[in-house]
């Protein structure tokens, strides 16, 4: 199977400008490239596909180039919807630096075929209106412009010249990637394949027929069941560990569905073809292992997060689900336990009725009953109604923790 094979096979090929003259180009190396608007100081997983994608053509021996849009940033790329908001050049600035430093840890440059990282805002920023509209937009045509999807979608409900100009803007970054990196693929999500083919369309007008180059996009993630996939709990799933601790995006993978892990496997995982098979092979005659979340949840959190983050991980996990919460330092019960309910209570208060005020329990006698069968405090047993609360037994002389059942936490602070 060749490489542009095994991508269709992972559901990573949706639209190729010439798919066999892609194929013969890629038995030699070449370089290629995938642009990130730096609307956040940080990737989310939702970029994930796309860096990934990168990391995949080059241990195929090919040069993958990671182009942040320091300038494009600056316009935005048209949403179906509505105008996206204006960022402060300063805000980009800050934005490129932290997403340069993520893709640094998730792309080789320590290699022959070492990856490039570039800001367009380094000739972008230098075209003059007058260059632009000469050199550039006389050689876009309107009624071209138009009929991309993006832009259609929004001529009802209108769309300003600010973004209407993105997809120009986009095909100078590849032109000017081609002209000084030999760049002859781009690669992006099925969303920006109007983007990509004017890309393709600038570099002919300007460098004749025999500039062959190549586009090729892949279908956006989604989930089976239609909601938005990197979401958790309603929030972005980042790469950040400050944003989305290791914990909490190893969770993420560990909850996936059933329905949808094979599909993830496939798209984000760098295991073979068989490998994928045998996991897909194994949830079907033991699905209560999880076996394929599993792997993907370690997978993805060693690439992301590297060893230590992933032990952190597994650690927390392995601890909350059936270990003593003692294991874990305060800052990691922090973290595993910040989606718990939390009960501000006063010092002294005695542990039946921090019960009542937590929810623990939901009457005096109820909390004795469980009390009958011990409550874990802390992570030790206690079964005395009148026990006291108070700072100094509590992690970092702030919180303390109650477990009523396997995995039913409640914190209470001070």
């Amino acid at each position: 199977m060749d490489f542009i094979s095994e991508l269709q096979w992972r559901g990573l090929v949706k639209d190729v400008t010439d798919l066999e003259g892609l194929k013969e180009r890629l038995k030699q190396p070449a370089t290629c490239y995938c642009g990130i608007d730096p609307t956040a100081d940080s990737l989310h997983i939702g970029h994930l596909q796309q860096v990934f994608l990168l990391r995949r053509y080059q241990l195929n021996g090919h040069t993958p180039i990671a182009l942040c849009g320091g300038c494009t940033g600056m316009i935005g790329d048209p949403r179906p919807t509505t105008e996206r908001k204006l960022l402060t050049l300063e805000e980009i600035n800050y934005n490129v630096s932290c997403i340069e430093k993520q893709l640094v840890g998730l792309l080789d440059f320590d290699c022959v075929n070492a990856a490039i990282l570039e800001n367009n805002y380094n000739w972008l920023s230098k075209i003059s209106m007058v260059e632009f509209l000469r050199d550039y937009g006389k050689l876009f045509n309107v009624n071209y412009m138009i009929n991309k999807d993006v832009v259609a979608s929004r001529l009802e409900t209108g769309i300003s010249y600010t973004e209407f100009t993105y997809t120009i803007l986009q095909a100078i970054d590849w032109l000017t990637l081609y002209e000084n990196h030999n760049c002859e693929l781009q690669i992006g999500g099925s969303d920006q394949w109007g983007n990509l083919t004017s890309g393709v369309e600038l570099i002919r007008k300007v460098k004749g027929d025999k500039a062959k180059v190549f586009g090729i996009t892949s279908p956006l993630i989604t989930n089976a069941d239609g909601s938005k996939f990197g979401k958790s709990e309603g929030n972005n799933v980042w790469v950040d560990a400050e944003k989305t601790s290791p914990y909490e995006f190893y969770q993420y993978w560990i909850n996936v569905a059933d329905n949808d892990i094979i599909d993830f496997l496939k798209r984000l995982s760098f295991k073979t073809k068989e490998e994928i098979e045998a996991l897909e092979l194994e949830m079907k005659e033991n699905p209560h292992l999880r076996s394929p979340q599993k792997a993907l949840a370690e997978e993805l959190t060693l690439i992301v997060h590297k060893e230590a983050g992933l032990q952190m991980a597994k650690k927390v996990t392995e601890v909350l689900f059936g270990g003593d919460i003692r294991e874990l330092n305060p800052s990691e019960i922090k973290i595993a336990l910040q989606d718990a309910p939390t009960t501000v209570i006063s010092e002294g208060t005695t542990l039946i009725d921090a019960m009542i005020q937590a929810k623990v329990a939901s009457s005096k006698r109820d909390a004795r009953d469980l009390l009958k069968n011990g409550v874990l405090v802390n992570g030790e047993r206690i079964t005395d109604e009148n026990y006291a609360l108070n700072k100094e037994m509590a992690f970092d002389n702030s919180f303390i923790t109650i477990r009523k059942g396997k995995k039913n936490y409640f914190v209470l602070s001070f």
